[in-house]
């Protein structure tokens, strides 16, 4: 590490150019460890400190490097064997099937949340955000998997179960089996009721699926979770039916689909994406028919949810790289941090980033909660998870490029990681619904599944909670109640207009809370100064013709970057 760190520095007064290759990814980032304390508890986290302090080194050395071959020498689909046999494969890189060892095989990061269930889902989590800050394509057939099993063990038939588990969360890549969702179809994008995918029951009571599926990420998974609409349903989403779909039948034959073509992408380039077409493919089904959409929005959840982790890992390391550069970079007699134009932009990487952690960090709390059986987690969980997805994933597009700029012409070349960054990044808002999509969502659990008050309540309850100090108390109690007030009045009266605004500011209330909460909760003032920086550039109204110079604040707004303490009197001089 040290002779890392020394080659850095020396390459910065020979070019300019500071390169934070080898400087960990973990020990560059002082609040993770600190914060995942909050969550974790001091034994958890003691225990899970060593391969973390592991993972963020190889996170910024080999992983990372293994991610850029990859990203440069996508997947290939084989058609034939040499033997001119129908036999089609897909070729994988060797430094992609490198990360797939670490990822499924020493991390197990698809198996953690089935093979001990008392661990805490952000031991997974934290892993796949330190994970992600080098390879992002590979994070999507991982998260697919995770969430396959999760659905397969929450719907499935115990036979299904029985057959697949041990497979689905194998460590040994010559064993395991890795899952997907086969969802989209050319006219039916977020539409589900107008999938045209058939399926058939045989008189042997097997089903049988007909149709084309136009994205479907790692193609070449070994189980897959596919919607279809049976034969002799009704129309609309009461003939949907979840599918399971295996690649190879039990007698060792390949399975009746193929992949027509791999998708040419912007981002995870280093993941198949394919059209595939079911030509009477044999699968399971999964539930009941009618019950398809339900079934698979449970895995899609779970999916959104790891989107989030991933947006909130892709800022932490656009804002390492940013900050490193904005340290040790000269311009004009001056290092880049300590320019005030340079300062403002970081701090605009830096709220998103910590905003993001906080999200994904307290909704796996509530869904430990909610998989022990607490209803009222279970509705947490529910609006919390199309929220981070809304809005975590629209904010890394614009973290990464104002961090692509703090490096300057430099990171448009993709020799450097801001290019690579930028281009997955902008997929995590696509995935899993459009922003239009997810936003509306969150309004129909408001509708729906009534998750407002018990939210509004919870955020009530941690602003109460010891520690938390008074003012920082007399500043949020108002706009929760204020936002909440928005929430209930779009939904009362239906305007999906402003369910954009509304989500986002509903967003950012509860990433604003969960960040005031861990300063509490760990006695950190800078998670609250952070939070009290959200209240004021993002819910509070702001005159677009005044002036905003830091003022007085330009001393706090400097510490944070510089990631170091703050006392909790500096932090309540944020406070409006």
């Amino acid at each position: 590490m040290s002779t890392s760190a020394t080659a850095s520095h020396e390459t910065v007064s020979q070019s300019n150019i500071p390169d934070a290759r080898g400087l960990s990814l973990f020990e560059r980032d002082p609040d993770l460890a600190r914060v995942l304390r909050v969550y974790l508890g001091d034994a958890t986290y003691t225990e899970l400190e060593p391969q973390l302090v592991d993972l963020g080194a190889r996170a910024a050395g080999e992983l990372d490097d293994w991610a850029m071959a990859a990203d440069k020498n996508p997947p290939v689909l084989v058609h034939r064997n040499r033997r001119g046999e129908d036999a089609q494969s897909i070729e994988k890189h060797p430094s992609y099937t490198a990360l797939e060892g670490v990822a499924y095989g020493e991390l197990g990061l698809a198996a953690l949340s089935h093979t001990d269930g008392k661990r805490p889902s952000l031991i997974k989590y934290a892993l796949t955000y330190l994970f992600v800050q080098a390879e992002f394509g590979l994070c999507c057939p991982v998260s697919m998997t995770d969430s396959l099993t999760r659905t397969l063990r929450k719907f499935g038939g115990a036979a299904l179960v029985d057959k697949y588990l041990p497979y689905l969360t194998a460590r040994d890549m010559d064993t395991l089996y890795q899952g997907a969702m086969f969802m989209t179809e050319q006219a039916a994008g977020s539409d589900i009721a107008r999938i045209t995918t058939r399926a058939t029951r045989g008189d042997d009571g097997d089903w049988r699926l007909r149709g084309d599926k136009w994205f479907c990420s790692n193609a070449d998974a070994d189980l897959a979770m596919v919607l279809a609409r049976a034969d002799d349903a009704p129309e609309g989403m009461a003939g949907i039916g979840l599918f399971l779909l295996p690649k190879t039948r039990d007698d060792g034959t390949r399975n009746s689909y193929r992949i027509v073509r791999l998708k040419d992408k912007l981002g995870t380039r280093s993941m198949a994406s394919g059209e595939i077409v079911l030509d009477d493919a044999t699968a399971y089904l999964i539930g009941d028919i009618g019950r398809g959409f339900q079934q698979i929005a449970d895995m899609m959840n779970m999916s959104r949810l790891s989107n989030g982790v991933r947006a909130a890992g892709l800022m932490r390391r656009a804002l390492s790289e940013a900050l490193h550069v904005a340290r040790h970079r000269q311009a004009f007699g001056q290092r880049l941090i300590d320019m005030p134009l340079m300062q403002r932009q970081l701090l605009k990487i830096m709220l998103p980033a910590e905003q993001a952690r906080s999200m994904f960090m307290h909704i796996s709390r509530c869904l430990d909660k909610a998989d022990h059986g607490d209803e009222t987690a279970a509705r947490l969980v529910r609006i919390l998870t199309p929220l981070i997805k809304f809005r975590a994933t629209r904010d890394s597009r614009k973290a990464i490029g104002d961090a692509m700029e703090v490096r300057g012409g430099v990171g448009y070349i993709e020799e450097w990681p801001e290019a690579k960054l930028l281009r997955d990044a902008h997929l995590g808002s696509i995935w899993e619904g459009t922003s239009n999509i997810v936003a509306l969502d969150v309004m129909r659990a408001v509708r729906r599944q009534q998750t407002l008050d018990p939210l509004i309540e919870y955020l009530h309850a941690l602003m109460a909670g010891a520690g938390m100090p008074e003012r920082a108390r007399a500043t949020f109690t108002p706009i929760i109640d204020r936002v909440a007030r928005l929430v209930a009045e779009t939904a009362e009266q239906k305007d999906d207009e402003i369910v954009r605004q509304v989500a986002g500011a509903l967003y950012n209330l509860c990433s604003a809370v969960f960040l005031a909460w861990e300063g509490a909760q760990a006695g950190a003032a800078r998670r609250l100064a952070l939070a009290l920086l959200v209240v004021r550039y993002k819910l509070q109204p702001a005159d677009p013709l005044a002036p905003m110079a830091a003022g007085a604040d330009a001393d706090i707004q400097r510490a944070l970057l510089d990631e170091t303490p703050l006392s909790l009197d500096q932090a309540l001089a944020l406070c409006p």
